[in-house]
């Protein structure tokens, strides 16, 4: 055989091994450095609901814990202490309160707030760990001109401030996902308006209970692709918010979202938080009727 063939045959077998080598290193180290994957046990979903999920109706609170217990529910969100007692009454739990002195206005990314929010914050850790409530929301605020990143460093600095009270407690502190898009919802210059956002205030803050409210309305309009980010952040989530997009209404085939496939994802994830229903009846339908099939879809 020629010998400038032999050298032209050892050259390419010589290129090959060489673009094979960094496969089979890139392989075996991610082999060293990533466990194997622990299977996650399927946990049937608890669903909760907001006081929207009423509409117009009429019906008195305690007769609406009833109606909720009996159709399957486990809690309310964002009720008044005096409520609570009537909810533990009819087997309902508190599943998420306000309490941090922050508003939509004024949030907590506002670093001249800060000594007042955390007084605040502390009582209403004390508040919710009296009354059997797993999660204390506060509001990021509007951005009024200030930049996500200053934003977010306050974000920080506030929750660095009282992570350590609300660990010894066992309260998780969350923020919720807010929209810019739609003006009907009122909360075009929120700072929390995109996923990121939010993620790296967890990231930073590095606190087992400092989450998000993942709320699947909102997300489909900031980020879309809900499901793929619910599962790649769920360990950052406490808390879920469903209502059907575009319009807010009951989450069933009117709407864009397949939430039945949603809720076996949430479930396949093992999510032990609450999935809570801040829908509002359509029009000409009835908001117990409604209840009863939005918990269905949810209840997979």
């Amino acid at each position: 055989m020629n010998a400038s063939i032999v050298r032209g045959m050892k050259r390419r077998d010589f290129l090959t091994t060489m673009a094979a080598a960094p496969l089979a290193t890139t392989s075996f180290a991610q082999g060293a450095q990533t466990p194997a994957a622990t299977p996650v046990k399927r946990v049937p979903i608890k669903q909760s609901v907001m006081a929207s999920v009423w509409g117009q109706s009429t019906i008195p609170f305690e007769e609406r814990c009833k109606i909720l217990a009996r159709i399957g529910f486990k809690g309310v969100d964002l009720p008044t202490a005096q409520q609570v007692p009537i909810l533990k009454a009819n087997g309902l739990v508190p599943t998420i309160m306000t309490g941090t002195g922050s508003s939509f206005q004024q949030g907590i990314i506002r670093k001249e707030l800060h000594d007042k929010y955390v007084e605040e914050t502390r009582k209403g850790i004390d508040m919710c760990a009296e009354l059997g409530c797993p999660n204390l929301i506060g509001l990021p605020g509007e951005k009024r001109g200030m930049s996500p990143e200053e934003g977010l460093e306050n974000a920080v600095a506030y929750f660095n401030r009282v992570k350590g009270y609300a660990e010894q407690k066992k309260v998780t502190l969350c923020m919720e996902i807010t929209n810019a898009k739609v003006v009907a919802d009122q909360r075009t210059d929120q700072i929390f308006n995109k996923l990121a956002w939010g993620l790296e205030v967890c990231k930073r803050t590095q606190s087992p209970n400092v989450k998000i409210v993942y709320d699947i309305y909102h997300v489909q309009i900031t980020d879309g692709d809900v499901t793929r980010n619910l599962r790649d952040n769920i360990n950052y989530i406490c808390h879920i918010h469903v209502a059907g997009v575009p319009s807010r209404l009951e989450i069933d085939d009117t709407q864009e979202l397949n939430y039945r496939f949603i809720a076996n994802a949430i479930a396949d994830l093992g999510f032990t938080g609450y999935v809570a229903h801040e829908s509002r009846p359509g029009p000409g339908r009835d908001a117990v009727k409604s209840l009863e099939q939005v918990f269905q879809i949810i209840n997979v």
